[in-house]
């Protein structure tokens, strides 16, 4: 009996846009690795098995599932939810990623500051201080705003958007680049990317830049509405963004600071993704056409 030796790569958070992507990314290009994926819901776990995956259940908030889904596992992604919650799910986690003989975790963090005082990127700070301190090797990945928002919390309907940061510039990142990262590093493994820091910050532009690349590409009049942080703080209170109230004030106090300029780091490029993949990241006209039929779907639908 010949027993496979190449790595067995865990992979949690398929069933979401990035994780979804980097799925896709091993499914494209596999190399020379295994992969599992963990599910939390027993009709993905289904679905996937009948595609014939290796796939197991997988629960961040139950460490029971945690020794099956971990076993033989040699390098594996962390991506949990952007909420306080993501202290105990990494904690335990990693706790079982040691005990499973883990050689190398791939943690999705922020592209935040060593001294950030957010209270969201303090968790994420936390987290990371905690996956080296286990002795497993480490890579961190530092993604800025998704362009992906543009699908989602800032779609363009009727041709506006809104942001919530006036005329602050910031750094976007396309979904697709983080997911071939993620899954360039695992491939590669901890002997090429282990303890190390990628950041991936690699367009800036104010939002009226951004509604005039936008509307370049799609040939129509794009328009950006201001909101700031009391804004969000109303829509909040509102219940149109639902959110936990520890997430809740944290956005507050994100862009309160982003606006008195204390994480103006914010709106700079600092961009491995042409180190990692051998190619240009993803800039935000390229990816307005990759997505232009979904945006154009938003844009031309009547304003209420």
């Amino acid at each position: 009996m010949t027993t496979d030796t190449t790595p067995l790569i865990f992979l949690m958070g398929t069933t979401g846009q990035t994780g979804r992507l980097i799925l896709e990314d091993f499914d494209k290009n596999p190399g020379n690795v295994r992969i599992r994926i963990g599910v939390r819901k027993q009709k993905d776990l289904d679905r996937l098995r009948a595609e014939g995956r290796d796939a197991v259940l997988f629960d961040l908030d139950d460490p029971r599932t945690f020794g099956p889904a971990l076993f033989g596992v040699d390098r594996m992604n962390i991506l949990t939810g952007y909420t306080i919650a993501m202290t105990h799910q990494t904690k335990t986690v990693v706790d079982a990623a040691k005990k499973a003989g883990v050689q190398h975790i791939v943690n999705q963090g922020v592209f935040a500051a060593d001294d950030a005082t957010d209270s969201k990127y303090c968790w994420f700070a936390l987290v990371e201080a905690y996956i080296e301190a286990s002795g497993i090797a480490w890579t961190h990945l530092h993604p800025n705003v998704f362009l992906e928002s543009m699908l989602s919390v800032s779609q363009p309907i009727g041709g506006t958007f809104s942001t919530f940061w006036g005329e602050n510039r910031v750094g976007y990142v396309a979904l697709h680049d983080l997911a071939a990262v993620t899954a360039k590093v695992l491939r590669d493994g901890p002997e090429r990317h282990g303890l190390k820091d990628y950041y991936l910050s690699t367009e800036t532009m104010t939002s009226s830049e951004l509604a005039t690349a936008l509307g370049e590409v799609l040939d129509r009049a794009i328009h950006c509405t201001y909101l700031n942080a009391a804004d969000m703080a109303a829509l909040f209170k509102q219940g149109t963004l639902e959110v936990e109230d520890w997430y809740a004030r944290s956005s507050f106090e994100l862009l309160t600071q982003f606006n008195d300029g204390r994480m103006g780091y914010m709106g700079t490029v600092k961009d491995d993704v042409p180190y990692l993949l051998g190619r240009p990241a993803i800039g935000v006209r390229a990816w307005a056409e990759m997505h232009k039929t979904q945006l154009l779907a938003f844009v031309d639908q009547p304003s209420s």
